[in-house]
């Protein structure tokens, strides 16, 4: 996340010009104790809270697209009407306020009550007798937010294979695990939030079967779910590499906040950490034990951090900036056997080692799917309503793959923010939207106090411009094939990267 600089504050309830803002233009106001921002988008003008309900980001920095206003941080787009968070990382809504105009004058006084949901659902057709979704990370717990939101009355049934309450993921290898957020900021909602709406959360169970003709589910516990539509949000599960001498007890994973909570409950007695993956997780994990002032060392099989994602000159910049910060590198080398607290790399060289985090990648959760017989394509193969070869099963988030309309192709990506978007839109579409899932998907990567975020998808790419400077860290990255952008990578430049994606989205 950017600096925020401090701004001036206009009191809108005594009055600003019209003409003060052009189209697209926002200003930060107060009204009361209230910030507000004030927005225009062609003639209307509309008034939401300042902060993004997300992370609290400051909205003004972000832009006006249509009726809508997009968070410069993690890319969340709010309703300028209603408030409504019209995608995810958001989901709670913004107050509104309501705005008067008198003459040249735009005054904004009265605080409005918060917007009703829909009262029924989207579709005219008859909806689902229930639902059922298999998994409670970022897609299901989307999805199930979204049924309510979009006024679906039938049971609602989310089965999570964690013990906790699906949480806000990317703090686990971030704020939570560098100490800077607490325990109880990580549930994206209390159990209050599951009973008020009617989702019916079943922890610490595993499906152990998919029967798409009896539209059951079987759980590990032997009993059985009936279901009227189904979204299989199994996500991703980490790899696990074997090492040789290595203890149970030596290695950890992060995945969930259990994973998070044991790496924390580790760090406490440690002084000396491996990571073995030079990943987005590894590095994440690396800066968050350094926070924690543990020595860490990264140990790769490739010649620079990142570079198969972000070339080689992000690659760079993002080793050096760990460097200077106290990590040391050991790439083009793997684990070769652990003995007690020595590890051996593959070159010979040795580390001392209180525990290890492994961070070399995650595969698909597929297995469920496979063996129900739905079509595969390194992935659950689903059409572009998210919708698997079986009608009423659909799939959303790590383990789907879909015809992305931006690059031409079918992708399938490991990303938060995409996989709570496909889990809104596979819910609207169980309810018979039929919309086709086109977001622009977006990431964002915390080191330090650098955040990098990226717009878009590029597996591969034959040409890359860099505007401005990484060691500044102020700087875009584009990433170019054929002569078209594809993704974009930027420090530093929050709005340049909304701009990029609304590019892409047109």
């Amino acid at each position: 996340m950017s600096e925020t600089k401090e701004r001036a504050k206009v009191d809108l309830s005594q009055g600003i010009a019209a003409s003060a803002l052009s189209d697209g233009g926002m200003i930060l106001g107060q009204v009361g104790k209230d910030d507000v921002v004030l927005a225009r988008s062609g003639n209307e003008f509309f008034a939401v809270r300042a902060q993004c309900s997300h992370y609290r980001g400051p909205l003004v920095e972000g832009i006006v697209v249509g009726d809508t206003v997009r968070c410069p941080w993690h890319h969340a787009c709010f309703s300028l009407r209603t408030g409504e968070a019209l995608r995810a990382p958001a989901l709670d809504p913004i107050p509104c306020w309501k705005v008067e105009r008198q003459g040249d004058q735009i005054f904004v006084r009265e605080k409005l009550p918060p917007a009703q949901p829909a009262s029924a659902p989207i579709s005219a057709s008859e909806p689902p007798a229930s639902i059922v979704i298999v998994g409670g990370g970022a897609a299901g717990v989307a999805a199930a937010e979204m049924l309510r939101r979009k006024g679906y009355s039938g049971p609602v049934t989310m089965i999570s294979a964690d013990a906790d309450l699906p949480v806000d993921r990317p703090n686990l290898s971030k704020d939570y695990l560098a100490g800077s957020a607490q325990e109880d900021w990580i549930p994206l909602w209390g159990s209050d939030f599951y009973a008020e709406n009617r989702i019916d959360v079943i922890l610490g169970r595993r499906v152990s079967s998919i029967d798409p003709a009896k539209h059951t589910v079987h759980l590990d516990d032997g009993s059985v779910r009936e279901f009227g539509a189904l979204l299989i949000a199994t996500g991703a599960d980490p790899v696990r590499l074997p090492i040789p001498g290595a203890q149970n007890t030596q290695i950890c994973y992060l995945r969930s906040f259990a994973d998070s909570r044991a790496i924390v409950e580790r760090a406490v007695h440690s002084k000396h950490v491996v990571v073995v993956g030079a990943s987005f997780i590894g590095l994440e994990v690396a800066a968050s034990l350094r926070a924690r002032e543990i020595a860490v060392d990264v140990v790769g099989p490739e010649s620079t951090p990142l570079e198969k994602v972000m070339g080689p000159e992000i690659g760079r910049f993002i080793r050096s900036l760990h460097e200077a910060h106290g990590v040391t590198f050991h790439l083009g080398q793997t684990v070769a056997r652990v003995d007690g607290r020595t590890v051996t790399l593959s070159g010979g060289g040795t580390i001392d080692s209180d525990f290890i985090v492994l961070g070399v990648g995650v595969k698909p959760a597929v297995t469920l799917a496979e063996q129900a017989g739905l079509a595969m394509d390194r992935g659950i193969a689903v059409n572009e309503f998210l919708e698997t070869s079986v009608p009423g099963i659909f799939a959303a988030g790590d383990a789907a793959r879909w015809p992305d309309p931006h690059t031409g192709e079918r992708i399938r990506v490991e990303h938060w923010v995409v996989a709570e978007r496909q889990g809104q839109a596979a819910a609207c579409n169980m309810l018979g939207a039929r919309e086709p899932f086109d977001a622009v998907p977006f990431f964002w990567s915390q080191h330090y106090d650098i955040a990098i975020n990226y717009v878009g998808h590029a597996e591969r790419w034959d040409e890359v411009r860099i505007d401005g400077s990484l060691e500044k860290q102020d700087c875009s990255v584009e990433y170019r094939r054929g002569g078209r952008t594809l993704a974009v990578a930027t420090i530093g430049r929050d709005r340049t990267s909304l701009e990029a994606e609304a590019r892409m989205e047109r």
